[in-house]
């Protein structure tokens, strides 16, 4: 499916976001280094934005970007090569992990968590291979507020955003998906506990734009248990 999508995503995602989608990356970005660190790894990257917003915020980070679908993969490394930056784009499971226990001091991950298959797995495998210490920041779509607000982003969601996607690329079914997707995702309170499960011992999050996004930071004890 994000074989499909690669060629018109980075244009669905400013037109169906409106743009906001690079503010709330851009934030996101700044907590991932708050805690210090240069080894990082960008799961589901994608085209490549937050890897490549991740090396311009730290340029002397080692930034791998790593994701399931090789033609989004190849959009990523055009715009790597064009912006002359040095980022190394993987191919990759986000359930097994390519990489060894204690490779990195930072992973993130944005909007691509909720297309996993088995999400504590997943939490599992991001808690594996960083290091004591070390920080996830993941930015998500929880599933919408109560209320009215709650009510229009619904229907942005089931409806709207898939027939905007329709008609600029023809891809209507994906983003049926890509919203029913995000409607079923855990709430940013379950999610936590998810995280504190996998291991990690710092959790906490806040919401972005009334609710349309959630910033989630973890953060891996020093010592790990036995």
């Amino acid at each position: 499916m994000f074989d499909a999508l690669a060629a018109d995503y980075d244009l669905l995602n400013d037109v169906l976001s409106l743009g906001i989608h690079r503010a709330w990356r851009a934030e996101a970005t700044v907590e991932a280094f708050a805690g210090g660190g240069t080894q990082v790894l960008d799961v589901a990257t994608g085209t490549a934005d937050f890897a490549i917003a991740l090396k311009h915020h730290a340029p002397r980070a080692d930034v791998i970007g790593m994701d399931f679908s090789e033609a989004m993969l190849a959009i990523g490394r055009d715009k790597v090569a064009a912006q002359g930056l040095d980022i190394r784009l993987e191919q990759g499971d986000g359930l097994a992990l390519p990489y060894l226990e204690n490779s990195f001091d930072i992973i993130t991950i944005a909007y691509g968590f909720r297309n996993f298959a088995d999400y504590q797995q997943g939490l599992a495998e991001f808690a594996r291979v960083l290091r004591p210490g070390g920080r996830l920041v993941m930015l998500e779509f929880p599933p919408p507020p109560e209320g009215a607000f709650g009510r229009v982003f619904r229907a942005y969601f089931l409806h709207l955003a898939p027939t905007l996607a329709d008609l600029l690329t023809g891809e209507r079914a994906a983003y049926d998906y890509l919203g029913a997707s995000a409607l079923a995702f855990p709430k940013p309170q379950k999610l936590a506990k998810m995280m504190l499960a996998a291991g990690f011992g710092e959790v906490r999050y806040r919401l972005q734009t009334f609710g349309v996004s959630a910033l989630h930071v973890a953060t891996l004890p020093q010592a790990r248990d036995a």
